[in-house]
């Protein structure tokens, strides 16, 4: 397809900006009772994001329950779990509130709650059965509080099977939100590891959505912008989380990700690094594409030398005029957010397992590696891992 041929549809409504969050409380919500999804730790309840949703929303006249059992790699049980609390507590919209893994849960909640059978019934890829989903997905409001998946602005959930190792991704057009808040203060909280793995995982939905075969006018569009805002921002935001004008930065970059995934696509990169995730659940979706990033844009920068270019400058370089300028750029902006030094041995990630991984990626995710800039086999995406190694 050409790149000046495209579909674009994005209907979620999105407000974006600093305090927005208090549009809850007068737009029209989408049922008179939520469940409100957030993950398993303490940062909602502590930072008081939970009481001021709640707040909100019954002010705005809806009941809610909350499900607070989400972990940072979805797990399959837990939307199990949650559907079900839905069902029972005839909850008939999903607030899903946090970082991607709660958003992302909300969407297949939201399948789960309103359908038959189980969820992995409607996943294509691995077991998944790939039935169509017969009833509509209850309404999401996405409110996120990182900066990382795009999630609010596009269909993408991911979630883990674990007793097969199978960590998949889903979505169609009635999975993206019916609204999202984009709220820059909801941001502060987040810790400069963390707001270093999530500002990468944007960068890399932008960077993958650039190079893969199906980009378009459009994507490219959002994808260079956003790129640009991370070179500028987000070593700012990782140094000091309270600098507004780089949380609001990358908080942007995150949702025009989130863009470049509705009108392009991820490439195998994700497909690899849910693969190790699935394996190893404690590795961060973010830092896992940083493990993997150096040694995988590598191997296509000769297919795609402009593009590169491009991308080199939106990071700051206005002299790039080489592919290896975008990987030197790269590199900087890891050291310059302290997450250059990490090893995937770091996270027990078996060097004797490369190949069981690489072969992973194929089973659950193999459309992926379709939007590749070109094919990769078996064997390349072994060799790519055993670079990436330390």
């Amino acid at each position: 397809m050409s790149k000046m041929s495209f579909e674009y549809y994005m209907p979620a409504r999105i407000y974006f900006g600093k305090g927005r969050i208090e549009e809850l409380g007068n737009v029209t919500l989408p049922g008179k009772k939520a469940l409100i999804v957030i993950s398993a730790g303490t940062s909602m309840k502590k930072y008081g994001y939970l009481q001021k949703v709640q707040s909100l929303i019954s002010e705005n006249g809806s009941q809610f329950a909350v499900f607070d059992k989400i972990q940072p790699n979805p797990t399959l049980e837990s939307i199990r779990e949650g559907s079900e609390l839905a069902r029972e507590e005839k909850c008939d919209y999903i607030i899903g509130l946090g970082g991607g893994s709660s958003i992302d849960a909300s969407k297949s909640i939201a399948v789960m709650a309103n359908n038959p059978g189980d969820y992995w019934d409607y996943v294509s890829g691995g077991s998944g059965k790939g039935l169509d989903v017969p009833n509509d997905p209850l309404p999401v409001i996405a409110i996120t509080t990182t900066a990382g998946t795009g999630t609010e602005a596009d269909p993408w959930t991911v979630v883990t099977k674990e007793d097969s190792n199978e960590k998949i991704g889903f979505g169609y057009d009635k999975t993206f939100p019916y609204m999202s808040i984009v709220d820059p203060d909801l941001m502060k909280s987040v810790p400069p590891h963390l707001t270093a793995y999530q500002g990468f995982d944007a960068f890399f939905h932008a960077a993958e959505g650039y190079i893969a075969n199906i980009a378009t006018e459009v994507s490219d569009m959002f994808a260079l912008k956003s790129i640009e805002l991370i070179g500028k921002s987000l070593t700012r935001a990782v140094k000091d989380g309270s600098d507004e004008k780089a949380r609001a930065d990358v908080a942007l970059a995150n949702t025009l990700a989130g863009f470049v995934e509705s009108t392009s696509s991820c490439v195998s990169e994700h497909s690899i690094e849910h693969a190790l995730s699935a394996y190893n659940t404690n590795l961060p979706h973010g830092a896992g594409l940083i493990l993997l990033s150096e040694a995988y844009f590598t191997f296509f920068m000769d297919y795609e030398p402009e593009k590169y270019v491009n991308m080199a400058r939106a990071l700051g370089n206005k002299n790039a005029d080489t592919p290896e300028d975008f990987i030197k750029e790269l590199i900087l902006l890891q050291e310059a957010c302290g997450v250059r030094g990490m090893k995937m041995s770091d996270f027990g990630i078996d060097k004797n397992m490369l190949r069981v991984y690489a072969k992973n990626a194929f089973d659950t995710m193999a459309g992926l590696f379709d939007y590749d800039p070109v094919p990769l086999s078996l064997e390349d995406v072994v060799s790519i891992l055993e670079k990436a190694y330390k």
